[in-house]
């Protein structure tokens, strides 16, 4: 029976939540919006203690999370939100990396076109930014900085605290694409310097289809977003749209059980990295990032290709060559080239991701199969 183990592409539901969401579905049906009976009001507590939920992972307001369809709404409200503001105060400097998710980058790109200027840090063959680079990239007229806290393609942890640091005395918003992070390694995250969080449901086995943009005041003055969507002003305006609310309640409740499970978790799955990490080792593989999450390994073995390696792990393991987001396309990763490894390290990278549903890993028959590789 073959093993999932892609779990940074999207998460099963854990059975508790699923169980949630499916009498969401079946007996609590009631739109949030609708004030005038008790099938509404009950939808609303129940998006309300999900709010809560939410903002108790990193520390924030309730009144502070807004509900979106996932991380790549958030990351797009987030960024494409702050062009109004940044046009009228004549702040058009963006500052962002390579290694973003396409969801990051693509809005981004768009902002570039519509005038912005964009500087991207570099990274190192650890993957990690370089924060004497973000000081000395920053400007009076920077606008934003976006940052991921975890990459999803090598697991790369980057300095979330020394960046919260270096933007201390700096007006410019902070904005983090945490989804591969919220709730699994949220440390950092409570920072009140972050100004923007983006999470997303299905990474923290939640559904897919259900996500949070977390947007901290400062004082009492909140994030200067304008909606990039209209029509029926839900969410405070910024996000329009009758409220999921089975998907908010079960995104919720998994947030819930991460706060109480989340360092068993991490200890269970770094025993499963290092086991997986001593039996590629006889491959002689080099492992892509530095500072990774427990979650992930991301490594490549001299000699063979990711494609083909995928094919012969089938029947074993589910693993990846990289972000699904991407998966149709066959350019090299921009994750990976933007590390700056060669060509022969890229073609031969293997994404490999788990979560606490796994209990163990079939590292004899990973090493066999890819040895015959060689």
């Amino acid at each position: 029976m073959t093993i999932y183990l892609d779990m940074n592409a999207t998460s099963p539901v854990m059975d508790d939540v699923a169980k949630l969401v499916q009498k969401m579905f079946v007996d609590e049906y009631g739109n949030a919006g609708s004030r005038t009976h008790e099938f509404g009001a009950r939808a609303k507590k129940a998006v309300e203690k999900a709010r809560q939920q939410v903002a108790d992972v990193v520390k924030a307001d309730k009144s502070e999370v807004i509900f979106t369809s996932g991380a790549t709404e958030s990351n797009n409200i987030a960024l494409l939100g702050l062009r109004e503001h940044a046009e009228q105060h004549g702040k058009k400097h963006i500052i962002t990396t390579g290694i973003e998710h396409k969801a990051v980058l693509e809005p981004i790109e768009y902002l570039e076109m519509q005038g912005f200027e964009v500087s991207y840090l570099k990274v190192g063959k650890n993957g990690l930014v370089d924060i004497q680079e973000l000081k000395s990239e920053l400007r009076d007229d920077t606008i934003l900085v976006s940052i991921m806290h975890v990459n999803n393609e090598t697991g790369s942890i980057q300095p979330i605290s020394e960046i919260c640091e270096v933007l201390a005395e700096h007006p410019a918003y902070l904005h983090t694409d945490a989804a591969q992070s919220f709730g699994k390694l949220p440390e950092g995250l409570e920072n009140e310097r972050i100004d923007l969080i983006s999470a997303s449901g299905h990474k923290l086995y939640a559904p897919k289809g259900i996500g949070a943009l977390i947007m901290r005041r400062r004082g009492f003055i909140k994030p200067p977003l304008k909606p990039i969507m209209f029509g029926g002003g839900q969410e405070k305006g910024l996000r329009p749209g009758t409220l999921a609310v089975p998907l908010i309640a079960g995104f919720g409740f998994a947030c819930e059980l991460a706060q109480k499970k989340t360092h068993a978790w991490q200890k269970d799955a770094q025993e499963l990295k290092e086991e997986l990490i001593s039996g590629l080792d006889n491959l002689g593989a080099e492992y892509n990032g530095s500072n990774t999450s427990p979650f992930v390994l991301n490594f490549s073995i001299p000699g063979i290709n990711s494609e083909a390696a995928m094919v012969m792990l089938k029947g074993i393991a589910a693993v990846s060559n990289g972000s699904a987001c991407t998966s149709s396309s066959y350019t090299p990763s921009h994750v990976l080239t933007a590390m700056q490894l060669d060509d022969d390290r890229i073609a031969g990278a293997i994404r490999v991701s788990w979560g606490p549903m796994t209990k163990s890993l079939p590292v004899k028959a990973i090493v066999e199969k890819l040895g015959q590789l060689r």
